[in-house]
C-alpha cells in the first residue's frame, strides 16, 4: 500500500478564512474576554493562527481527546487524556476543533463542559463533515464544509504523521 495525497485546501485559503473566523468572533464578543480550549492534538495549529486574529483578551487551554487511535474512522469511544488546567466557571468559551465528523466526541465534551458553569459556550472548527453527522452538534462557526474523506494535514494526522503539511489533503491508499 502507497499512500498518495492532494490538496483539499491550500495553505493560502486556510490563511485567509482563519482571518475571516477571527474577524466574526472579534465581532462576536466585543468587550468581553475569550476563552479558547483547543482539542489536542489535531487543533493546535489551527487554534495558534486563530488566536492571533482574535481582537480581543483571548486566554487558551488545553484538553486532549482519543476517539480515533491510529484508525481511519473514530471507534465512538471518548477518553479524556488530558483534561483542563484551569476552572471555566464564568467564561465564555470557544471550543477550538480541528474536525466534526460524526459529532459523538464534540458532543461529549460540550456536556462535559457545561457542566463547568462556563458563562456561554461556543464551537469554532476548522472542517466540518455534515454527512457523517450521528449526533446532532451546533457549531457556531465553521472553517470548511468538506466532503466524506479521510484528510490530514495542518494539525490532522494518520498514525501521528503529516500533521506538518501547510494545507490539507485528502490521503488515498494505492496498491503498488
Amino acid at each position: 500500500m502507497k499512500e498518495v495525497l492532494s490538496t483539499l485546501i491550500s495553505a493560502k485559503a486556510l490563511k485567509e478564512r482563519i482571518v475571516q473566523l477571527g474577524k466574526q468572533i472579534s465581532d462576536d464578543y466585543k468587550g468581553k474576554e475569550i476563552h479558547l480550549i483547543c482539542v489536542l492534538k489535531g487543533g493546535v495549529m489551527f487554534m495558534v493562527d486563530l488566536a492571533k486574529e482574535i481582537d480581543l483578551m483571548v486566554t487558551i487551554d488545553f484538553l486532549a481527546v482519543s476517539s480515533y487511535g491510529n484508525a481511519l474512522s473514530s471507534s465512538g469511544i471518548v477518553k479524556i487524556v488530558k483534561d483542563l488546567d484551569e476552572s471555566i466557571e464564568g467564561k465564555h468559551v470557544l471550543i477550538v476543533e480541528d474536525i466534526i465528523d460524526s459529532g459523538r466526541t464534540l458532543s461529549y465534551l460540550v456536556q462535559i463542559l457545561k457542566e463547568r458553569k462556563p458563562e456561554s459556550i461556543k464551537i469554532c472548527t476548522l472542517l466540518d463533515k455534515p454527512e457523517r453527522r450521528l449526533v446532532e452538534v451546533d457549531v457556531d462557526y465553521v472553517g470548511f464544509a468538506i466532503p466524506d474523506k479521510f484528510v490530514l494535514g495542518y494539525g490532522l494526522d494518520y498514525a501521528q504523521k503529516y500533521r506538518n503539511l501547510p494545507y490539507i489533503a485528502v490521503m488515498e491508499e494505492t496498491r503498488e
